[in-house]
C-alpha cells in the first residue's frame, strides 16, 4: 500500500509507445545471445530455404516422373521417383532437424532474456528511493514482473523466430516464384499489395488496443492487491457491494479494451485467408490457361514453356506464401504488447536511482595510544564516523558516532504546492528520548523519513553528531537507526531468519540475546519448532503483538544508536503492550530515540515531548511542563481532546 508520501501515481501511462524499445529489446538479446543467435539464423535459413526446394521437387515429380510414366509406364522413371522421394525426404528431415534446433535454442534465449530482465528490474528497483514506491501501487509494479515479462518472452522466443523466418521463407519463394514465371508472380504481388495496406489498418487499431489492454490489466491487478491487502477493512465496513461495483468499472474497461483489441486481430484472419483462396483459384485459372494456350511464359532466364508441374509447384508455393503473410499479419498483435511491455518494462529498469551525493561513511574504530581515534580492522564495538575533507586540506577526521540528531529551520513539502512541516527545529542529545505527538497527518512520521533521509529536505538542515545528513552516505545513515513501525513486515522464512534481517551476520547466539531483550525469548520457545519455527503470509499464524516483539527484537540485534518507534504499540491491545512496551523499553536505554505515539501514557518519561498541528511545532516540553502550561498536550492528556 502507499506509504506516506503523494498519493495516487500510476505506473502506467497513456503515452504512446515508445518504437525504440523494439530496437533497444534487440540490442539487449543479440548482445547477450549472439554465439547462439547465429545458430538459430543459419537453422532459419536452412529450414525456409529447405521448405521451397521441397516445393520445387513437386515440378521435378510431376513432369520428370508423373507425366512421362503415364505414358511410357511406372517402370520407364521407377529410379527417378526412388531418387526425388529419397531426396525430398532428406530435405524434410534436414529442415525438421534445423527447426528443432532453433526452437530449443530459442527456449533457452527466451527464458535467460526475462530472467536478465527481471534481474535488470529488480536490482534497479532495490535502488529507487521511498517516494517511487509512495505514488505507484503494488500490483501495477508487479504486473511489469509477471504480464509485461511474459508478453517479452512470447516476443522473443516466438515472434521474432518466426518474423525472421516468415522474411527468410517469402525471399527464397519470391525468388523462386520469379525463376517460374514472373506474370504469375506479378497476380501475387497485387494480392500482396492488397493484403499489406489491410494488415496495415487492422493491424494498427488492434496495436492501440492491445497497449490500452495492457494499462487497464495493470489496473485491475493493482485494485485487487490493494482489495486483497485491505480484506480485513472491507469486510468489516460491509463494503463489499461498492468493492464490486468498484472492480466492475475496471473490469469492464479491461474487457472493452481486450474486446476490441481481439475482435481486429481476429477479424484479420479470415480476411486475409480468404484472400489467400482467392488468389489460389485465380492463379489456378490463368496458370490453366497459359498451359492450355501455349501462353509464352516469362522467367528470369527468358521465356519458357509452362508445364502442369510448374503451375502446381507455384500454387504451392503461393499457399506458402500466403500463409507466411497471414503467419506475419498475426504477430502484429503480439509485437504491439510485447512493445507496450518494454516500455513498462524499460520505464522500471531507467526509473532514476535514489541519489546520494554524500561521502562520510560509518566504520569500526579504536582509540590510540593518544585517545584519538583511528579506522579500525576487526569489530570493536565503537563506531566513527569517516569524514574525508577533500576540498581543503584532504585529511580524514574520525567522529564518535554518539548519536546527538539536530533539525535545524527544517521546511519539507511532498508536493511543491502543498507544505508539510513549516520551520522545524528541535534536538535530541545521545540518550535522549524524543516523543512526537498529534493528530494524523500533523507531520510526526514525515520528520522520521527525513531523518532517514527517506526524503531530502529543500530548505534547513539536519545534523547527525554535528554532520550535516546530507554529507552522510544513505547507506551507512541508515545503518546507524532502527526502526519499529506500526505495521510489521515478516518475511518468509524461520523467526531466526526474521530477526537476523536487522543484521544479516548475526550470530544465533546474538539472535537470542536480542529476542530477550526485546521480551521475546519467552513465546518464541513455546512455538512448535521455536526459533526454527516458519514464518509464512507475513507472520499471520502470530498474533499481532507477537510479530511486534519480533520486529523489535529485529532492531534490537541491529544494535543501532538511533531508534525510531512510530506508533509501535498503537494497533495492540493494552495487555499486550505493556509486554511490548517492556521489550521497547530494554532497547531504547541508552539510545537516541524517536517515538510517534498516539497513547499519551507511552511517552510519559520522554525527555521532550513535541506536540505537531498541520506541520509545526506548537508546543515543546517535558510532560510536566506542558501539563503546566495546560495547552493542547493538557487537554489531550486529560481527555478534553482526543487525537484523529
Amino acid at each position: 500500500m502507499p506509504g506516506p508520501g503523494p498519493r495516487g501515481g500510476r505506473f502506467v501511462t497513456n503515452k504512446k509507445i515508445d518504437k525504440k524499445s523494439l530496437a533497444r529489446l534487440l540490442k539487449y538479446v543479440f548482445s547477450r545471445y549472439k554465439g547462439r543467435l547465429a545458430v538459430v539464423a543459419v537453422c532459419l535459413l536452412i529450414s525456409s530455404v529447405s521448405n521451397v526446394i521441397a516445393t520445387t521437387f513437386m515440378q521435378k515429380l510431376i513432369d520428370n516422373v508423373i507425366t512421362p510414366g503415364i505414358s511410357q509406364g511406372i517402370s520407364a522413371v521407377e529410379k527417378q521417383l526412388m531418387e526425388i522421394i529419397i531426396t525430398m525426404t532428406l530435405i524434410y528431415a534436414f529442415g525438421i532437424l534445423c527447426s528443432l534446433t532453433y526452437n530449443l535454442i530459442m527456449a533457452t534465449v527466451s527464458q535467460g532474456t526475462i530472467k536478465s530482465l527481471r534481474d535488470d528490474m529488480f536490482d534497479n528497483m532495490q535502488t529507487l528511493p521511498i517516494r517511487y514506491f509512495d505514488s505507484h501501487t503494488h500490483g501495477e509494479i508487479m504486473s511489469t514482473y509477471t504480464n509485461d515479462v511474459d508478453t517479452i518472452r512470447q516476443l522473443v522466443g516466438q515472434s521474432i523466430p518466426s518474423f525472421f523466418q516468415s522474411i527468410l521463407s517469402i525471399t527464397t519463394v519470391f525468388i523462386t516464384m520469379m525463376r517460374y514465371s514472373i506474370w504469375l508472380t506479378l497476380v501475387v504481388i497485387a494480392v500482396i499489395s492488397i493484403i499489406v495496406k489491410i494488415t496495415g489498418k487492422f493491424g494498427g487499431r488492434s496495436a492501440k488496443f492491445m497497449t490500452r489492454q495492457q494499462d487497464s490489466l495493470a489496473k485491475e491487478e493493482g485494485f485487487i492487491e490493494e482489495m486483497i491487502e485491505g480484506m480485513k477493512v472491507v469486510k468489516v465496513f460491509t463494503h463489499e457491494q461498492q468493492a464490486m461495483a468498484d472492480f466492475d468499472v475496471i473490469n469492464e474497461k479491461l474487457f472493452r479494451d481486450s474486446e476490441n483489441a481481439n475482435r481486429n486481430a481476429n477479424a484479420l484472419m479470415p480476411i486475409l485467408a480468404n484472400i489467400g483462396n482467392i488468389e489460389y483459384v485465380v492463379l489456378a485459372i490463368i496458370g490453366a490457361s497459359m498451359v492450355i494456350g501455349n501462353v509464352p511464359n516469362l522467367t528470369l532466364t527468358g521465356f519458357s514453356p509452362v508445364t502442369i508441374g510448374v503451375i502446381v509447384s507455384f500454387l504451392s508455393m503461393s499457399r506458402q506464401m500466403s500463409m507466411t503473410i497471414n503467419q506475419i499479419s498475426m504477430q502484429v498483435s503480439t509485437i504491439a504488447m510485447a512493445l507496450a511491455g518494454s516500455d513498462r518494462v524499460f520505464a522500471l529498469i531507467d526509473e532514476k536511482s535514489e541519489e546520494d551525493e554524500g561521502y562520510v561513511t560509518l566504520v569500526n574504530a579504536e582509540r590510540d595510544e593518544n585517545g584519538e581515534l583511528r579506522e579500525a580492522d576487526h569489530h570493536t564495538g565503537l563506531w566513527a564516523w569517516k569524514h574525508y575533507h577533500a576540498q581543503s586540506d584532504h585529511s580524514t577526521t574520525y567522529v564518535e558516532l554518539k548519536g546527538d540528531i539536530q533539525m535545524v529551520d527544517v521546511d519539507f513539502a511532498y508536493e511543491p504546492e502543498k507544505q508539510v512541516l513549516f520551520d522545524i527545529s528541535l534536538y535530541a542529545h545521545p540518550g535522549q528520548k524524543i516523543a512526537f505527538v498529534g493528530a494524523t497527518g500533523a507531520g510526526k512520521t514525515t520528520i522520521t523519513n527525513l531523518i532517514n533521509r527517506f526524503y531530502d529536505i529543500p530548505d534547513g538542515k539536519i545534523r547527525y553528531d554535528g554532520i550535516n545528513i546530507t554529507k552522510i552516505k544513505k547507506p551507512d545513515l541508515r545503518r546507524s537507526l532502527g526502526m519499529v513501525l506500526q505495521d510489521v513486515n515478516l518475511f518468509t522464512g524461520t523467526v531466526m531468519d526474521n530477526i537476523r534481517y536487522g543484521k544479516l551476520d548475526a550470530t544465533d547466539e546474538e539472535c537470542i540475546e536480542a529476542a530477550k531483550l526485546a521480551n521475546a525469548d519467552d513465546f518464541i520457545t513455546r512455538l512448535p519448532e521455536g526459533y526454527n519455527t516458519m514464518l509464512t503470509g507475513n507472520g499471520s499464524q502470530l498474533s499481532q503483538g507477537q510479530r511486534q516483539l519480533i520486529s523489535i527484537a529485529r532492531a534490537a540485534v541491529a544494535d543501532p544508536p538511533v531508534m525510531i518507534l512510530d506508533e509501535a504499540t498503537s494497533s495492540i491491545d493494552t495487555r499486550t503492550e505493556a509486554l511490548v512496551q517492556k521489550g521497547m523499553d530494554n532497547l531504547m536505554k541508552g539510545r537516541t530515540v524517536f517515538v510517534i505515539a498516539h497513547r499519551l501514557s507511552t511517552v510519559r518519561n520522554s525527555n521532550a515531548i513535541m506536540v505537531l498541528d498541520h506541520g509545526r511545532i506548537i508546543e515543546r516540553g517535558t510532560h510536566d511542563q506542558l501539563l503546566a502550561q495546560k495547552g493542547t498536550y493538557y487537554q489531550l492528556y486529560t481527555g478534553a481532546f482526543e487525537l484523529e
